[in-house]
């Protein structure tokens, strides 16, 4: 299972760009996510049944990005993930609103 696919997959028809990791383009608004961590969730017979997947998807925008995390958010959603935290920055240092959103995604192991 892919879970970058997954994620490309459900943000597909966002509007904006959408990089794993790192966004070399110079668009605003933009998103990147990775996977902060992936770990057995549920084990039976000493074998992994379930795998959570616990990824984070950035929203990086020079103005109000709320419509555009709500549309992630529902996105997110309708793909089964679910949602974990989300937090807001301000990036001074580069004068870059920043959204960060925690989904968690369980896959069964065949």
């Amino acid at each position: 299972m892919n879970i970058n696919k997954i994620i490309f997959t459900a943000l597909q028809d966002v509007g904006v760009p959408v990089s794993f990791q790192h966004y070399r383009g110079q668009t605003f608004p933009y998103i990147t996510f990775f996977t902060y961590l992936e770990k057995g969730e549920q084990h039976a017979d000493d074998k992994e049944k379930i795998t959570g997947y616990y990824v984070q998807v950035d929203i990086w925008s020079k103005d109000d990005y709320t419509d555009l995390a709500s549309t992630v958010h529902q996105k997110m959603l309708a793909a089964g993930f679910t949602k974990r935290s989300y937090y807001d920055f301000y990036e001074t240092d580069v004068g870059v609103y920043h959204k960060a959103m925690r989904f968690q995604f369980n896959k069964e192991v065949l």
